[in-house]
């Protein structure tokens, strides 16, 4: 599949979403939620603020903030894999009832400027079309001032001993446990989606050129994985 494909990613989406957050747990030993809850430490959401989960998913990222704030109420998801979204409404129902699921696109959200104090994306920026309108849709729907961090892999320029141990983690250990579960075409996506992916420096420079007036970018897992941070 080729990157960008933005049907071919929704369609991938929808056919791993029954097993992607246990998948997810496997291949992060666990740790993708404490790579999570670093990012909403360094966001700091507070109760009352309205927030964001771009490119949400089943819902991880957005329950994690309800319990980050104490309450589900002025939170919205919203993702284009309808698959996805299901599994996240039927997780939340029960204790993050008040959050609100959105089936649409990341890059023509369709809501109104300014509208949230707040905005996440967690996996989700690699897999846009263009991560320079991604991030303009972002500062287009942020209140000025508003903050935002995106949590994603890492890519790498050259040679180096952290790209050398990402392609060996993706190539012998991601895709052959995905293929016990008949999915290691899906998740052989991943190298791929990483190929063009800019650069924590890159980001930085989309960020700004994008109209966020603040952009800093920190790493995590031992280089394996990067947040951008921004203000708009």
């Amino acid at each position: 599949m080729r990157p960008g494909n933005t049907k071919a990613i929704e369609e991938m989406f929808n056919s791993i979403s029954s097993k992607y957050d246990f998948l997810n747990d496997i291949f992060s030993f666990g740790l993708h939620r404490f790579w999570k809850g670093e990012l909403l430490n360094m966001l700091n959401p507070t109760y009352g603020e309205i927030w964001i989960d771009l490119c949400c998913g089943t819902g991880d990222m957005s329950i994690l903030l309800a319990r980050y704030m104490k309450s589900s109420e002025n939170i919205t998801g919203i993702d284009s894999a309808s698959q996805a979204l299901l599994v996240a409404r039927e997780r939340s129902k029960k204790n993050y009832s008040f959050i609100k699921w959105i089936n649409g696109d990341a890059l023509q959200t369709n809501l109104p400027s300014d509208q949230f104090d707040g905005l996440l994306m967690a996996y989700g920026l690699r897999n846009l079309s263009s991560s320079y309108a991604g991030l303009r849709e972002a500062f287009r729907i942020l209140k000025p001032g508003g903050r935002a961090g995106i949590l994603d892999f890492r890519s790498f320029e050259g040679r180096s001993i952290q790209g050398l141990f990402q392609k060996i983690y993706l190539s012998f250990f991601v895709v052959p446990i995905a293929s016990l579960f008949g999915l290691g075409k899906e998740y052989s996506y991943i190298m791929k989606s990483l190929v063009n992916f800019p650069t924590g420096a890159k980001q930085i420079d989309l960020a700004l050129a994008a109209g966020f007036k603040k952009a800093q970018y920190r790493t995590l897992a031992q280089g394996q994985m990067g947040i951008l941070l921004l203000e708009a």
